[in-house]
């Protein structure tokens, strides 16, 4: 079976016991950075064979785990953080398997999208997820204009590099929207900034905005 394992967003604590026991006794486990994945399986003592799958390599590796989980092997996918297949290669791989009649198992656990929506108090009865904001300002303001006609919370993802770019351009374009930024889930510095677009603009845009960054727009 292909297991796909949603791991820490940020706090190590966060992973659940049947995920642990997956890591143990699985035969393979595939992820993005093997340093980065080795240091959550030494917090959990767990000794197991590590091997990459991202990106760069996806094509050249897919028909390899494949072939491993047809000779009765059980893989383990796990991303940098949170749930493997959203906005990382492992939809590449799931897809296959699912075109192969390969078993795939979800392991649920941590996700930054969730955790950020749940925790802003806007409407969560119907939602979307529209990925990473466009880094060429054309495209961003694109997106943005489409927000003008959206009646349902809307979920991105920004680059704190781009954070207040995107804001200002939000506050020109959709100024009464209401807007959160979720911040470093989990972690020490974990925070939530909360108001209309201009309200949360002119409340960042002269600070230093570090870590991962979720905006929830309703």
């Amino acid at each position: 079976m292909l297991y796909i394992i949603s791991t820490p967003i940020g706090n190590i604590e966060d992973i659940t016991y049947r995920a642990i026991r997956i890591l143990q006794e699985c035969n393979v486990i595939f992820c993005e950075d093997t340093r980065r994945t080795g240091k959550l399986l030494s917090h959990y003592k767990i000794k197991n064979k590590l091997d990459t799958y991202n990106d760069i390599n996806k094509k050249r590796r897919t028909p390899i785990i494949v072939e491993l989980l047809k000779n009765g092997n059980d893989i383990a996918l796990v991303s940098d953080s949170g749930t493997p297949g959203i906005n990382d290669p492992g939809f590449y791989l799931i897809r296959e398997c699912i075109n192969q009649n390969i078993d795939i198992v979800p392991i649920p656990g941590p996700s930054s999208i969730l955790a950020g929506l749940v925790c802003s108090g806007l409407p969560t009865d119907k939602f979307t997820f529209l990925g990473f904001i466009p880094k060429t300002s054309g495209k961003r303001l694109k997106l943005i204009e489409s927000l003008k006609e959206k009646d349902e919370t809307i979920i991105l993802l920004e680059s704190p590099h781009r954070i207040q770019k995107t804001l200002k351009a939000m506050s020109e374009t959709i100024p009464e929207k209401n807007i959160v930024i979720a911040r470093e889930l989990t972690k020490k510095f974990e925070e939530f900034i909360r108001g209309s677009v201009l309200e949360v603009y002119e409340k960042i845009k002269d600070r230093t905005i570090k870590g991962e960054i979720v905006l929830v727009v309703n």
